[in-house]
């Protein structure tokens, strides 16, 4: 089965890659999941926009990355605000990598790849100041404080 790849796939491509896989892979893992689209002439013009879309996300360079990085550590305040938690501060929810990259954006900085954040845990589970790591290039590592506060 020919499909042309809509997002990064380990160990098969990366998005825009046309690959061919066995007929179990395609239909029953990457066509349900959105990560493949089957490979057709109108397909191959998608290709296009998603490789278009990839290169407007990624960081463009080591100075780039610098640019970025002295955006993120110049935010003042990002908080962000969970609906539910506890007496003791813990949340009934956590705060996963999509929630901090909205919390940049809110807060004034640049739009940043939840995939390049890195969290203290997988999740955060409490109200309070956590350290947090985003890994813009393999030279360049911004650190910032999320306060994440009880509404």
């Amino acid at each position: 089965m020919k499909l042309i790849l809509t997002a990064d796939v380990d160990n098969l491509g990366a998005p825009g890659d046309t690959v061919e896989v066995k007929d179990g892979y395609g239909r029953n893992y990457l066509l349900p999941r959105g990560l493949a689209i089957v490979a057709s002439r109108g397909a191959e013009k998608q290709v296009e926009g998603i490789r278009r879309a990839q290169e407007a996300r990624a960081v463009r360079g080591l100075d780039h990355a610098k640019e970025l990085k002295a955006a993120i550590e110049g935010l003042e305040n990002v908080s962000l605000t969970v609906k539910t938690a506890g007496d003791s501060g813990k949340l009934f929810g956590s705060v996963t990598a999509a929630d901090v990259a909205g919390a940049i954006k809110a807060a004034g900085g640049p739009v940043v790849d939840k995939r390049s954040l890195e969290l203290p845990k997988a999740h955060i589970k409490a109200t309070g100041k956590h350290a947090i790591v985003v890994n813009l290039h393999p030279d360049v590592v911004a650190k910032f404080h999320l306060n994440v506060v009880a509404a």
